[in-house]
């Protein structure tokens, strides 16, 4: 199995720092431009499915990506791999979230949540499901995943050298990939943080 996974492009939100959860923001101009640039860097690649968080940024980054790679296929979503929830803090940035939300980025594991919201730990156990149960169909497809940034780095956290590092120096870029290569139930990650458009146009909104 190939599965490449594909973060969203960017929002208004992320030109702001707004961390938006669960909140249903779409593309700006930016984000589908890159999401063009990643599909035309994709052309080439036989996606055979594709399975998108149901969040509109990310389904969108999805349709563009195929349609761009020239991949006529449909787009399955699934739950699992939203966003984490921010609760009553969504919409807000780490400045207005306080301590505990500084240790979103700082110290993710101790991140306690906010009322209504997820920890890093659950987001993890979700995130690990999907890509688990979908590692054990060992069915030798390729697999486009379209999802966000702390779900992406909770989704893989299992496959790093050290788990123990959550964020790997930065969250993901909009529409970088991490791919993954499984056989027999043996994932691995071979390329992380991957983008199909000039680097130059790379952009960490939350530094």
């Amino acid at each position: 199995m190939k599965l490449y996974i594909l973060r969203h492009g960017e929002t208004d939100l992320n030109t702001k720092g707004v961390m938006q959860g669960w909140l249903d923001a779409p593309l700006n101009r930016n984000g589908r431009s890159l999401a063009v640039l990643t599909g035309q860097g994709m052309r080439g690649i036989a996606f055979d499915k594709c399975i998108s968080s149901p969040l509109i940024r990310a389904t969108e980054t999805a349709q563009i990506v195929l349609r761009e790679s020239k991949n006529d296929i449909p787009i399955q979503t699934d739950d699992r791999i939203r966003e984490i929830n921010f609760g009553a803090m969504e919409g807000r940035t780490i400045a207005e979230m306080g301590e505990a939300g500084a240790l979103f980025f700082k110290d993710p594991f101790r991140f306690p949540g906010f009322p209504g919201g997820e920890t890093i730990r659950g987001v993890c156990e979700r995130t690990q499901a999907f890509l688990k149960s979908l590692i054990a169909q060992d069915d030798g497809k390729t697999y486009l995943i379209c999802t966000h940034g702390c779900a992406t780095r909770a989704m893989l956290n299992f496959l790093y050298e050290n788990p123990a590092d959550f964020w790997r120096g930065h969250p993901p870029y909009n529409c970088c990939v991490n791919i993954v290569f499984a056989e027999q139930n043996r994932p691995k990650l071979v390329a992380a943080d991957k983008v199909y458009y000039d680097e130059r146009l790379i952009v960490n909104h939350y530094k």
